[in-house]
C-alpha cells in the first residue's frame, strides 16, 4: 500500500512541476481540463488515483504527451 501512496505522490509532484512551468493556477488548469480544482488538488498532493482520461486531457492542457507526464516518476 505504501507504494501505490509513493507514486501518487510522485506523480502529484510532477504535475505541480508541469502546472508551474506553464504558469497556470490549479483554478485554471482544472477549468481547461473540466476537472474540479479540488480534484487537481488531490492529485497534486497525492490523495488521488487519476484516471488514465484525466491524465490525458492534463497532458493535453499542459501541451505535454504522456510520455513526459511520466518523466521521473518512475
Amino acid at each position: 500500500m505504501a507504494e501505490d501512496e509513493d507514486i501518487l505522490a510522485r506523480f502529484g509532484g510532477r504535475l505541480r512541476v508541469l502546472r508551474l512551468g506553464k504558469r497556470l493556477s490549479q483554478e485554471a488548469l482544472a477549468l481547461e481540463c473540466d476537472l474540479d480544482r479540488t480534484y487537481v488538488s488531490g492529485i497534486e498532493r497525492g490523495r488521488r488515483n487519476v484516471s488514465l482520461r484525466n491524465i490525458a486531457a492534463l497532458a493535453r492542457v499542459l501541451n505535454v504527451s504522456l510520455s513526459e507526464m511520466f518523466e521521473g516518476v518512475d
